[in-house]
């Protein structure tokens, strides 16, 4: 599969040097040149990781990687020129995957990107080899999601959505009308088991809600069921 990546990097020459390496491994780079910007761009474009300079115009880095943590659950990369333990204890500790030098050889990086990919989702590798082509489209009313394209089209627009966020989609949707807890969801989506913190899910079901434009206060498509878990309307598409 061709993961999408979003590149947050103001040296057009090396932007797009990095960028036509990694469309030769199966990774589809948007580049963004403004650090004032790129947060806007990471929504938009629902990338799988997100790779980011430190060194930017409008708003660095690092700074970025505060803002988008809390609300992207895919790998956040720091990719830069500056060789410093501080930047790198910074960068990590505000939730970076990894900090990679500019000077890596590329075979490096694309291995170093792939094992970030790889671990966004330890169950990947099971729901790959399971027989989601053999799987229809699914459709309620406006909104039809087709797992082999992973197309999910909503009224007449497609909605733009990572790898992770279509996943979830799938998941709830697969199993429309009923009430899928966090253990549940968390064990499907990344292999391991509800500790009672873990927010990720929710953070993720926020954003799915935004996305396929529920009601962030009283949702109607994708709905709370207290003290139970999320479930997915049949009746929220018309």
């Amino acid at each position: 599969m061709t993961y999408r990546i979003v590149f947050v990097e103001d040296d057009p020459d090396l932007a797009e040097l990095i960028s036509d390496f990694l469309s030769r491994h199966e990774m589809d780079v948007v580049i963004e040149p403004r650090g004032d910007t790129a947060l806007a761009t990471i929504e938009r474009e629902a990338p799988d990781m997100v790779l980011l300079d430190i060194m930017l115009p409008g708003k660095d880095g690092l700074s970025i990687c505060r803002e988008l943590r809390p609300n992207f659950d895919g790998p956040i990369i720091m990719l830069t020129s500056l060789d410093s333990d501080m930047n790198q204890i910074l960068g990590l500790e505000l939730g970076a995957n990894d900090y990679i030098l500019k000077t890596t050889p590329p075979s490096v990086l694309v291995a170093r990107l792939r094992s970030q990919l790889r671990n966004m989702r330890p169950a990947q590798a099971a729901a790959e080899a399971a027989p989601i082509k053999t799987q229809r489209k699914l459709v309620f009313g406006q909104l039809s999601i087709d797992p082999v394209s992973r197309d999910v089209i909503l009224g007449r627009e497609k909605v733009a959505l990572s790898t992770s966020d279509f996943d979830l989609l799938w998941l709830l949707a697969s199993h429309a009308g009923e009430t899928l807890n966090r253990d549940i969801l968390l064990k499907e989506m990344r292999g391991v088991s509800y500790d009672g913190l873990d927010r990720s899910i929710d953070v993720a079901i926020s954003r799915l809600r935004k996305k396929l434009g529920d009601n962030p206060t009283e949702p109607f498509r994708i709905k709370t069921v207290r003290n139970r878990g999320y479930l997915f309307s049949l009746s929220g598409w018309e």
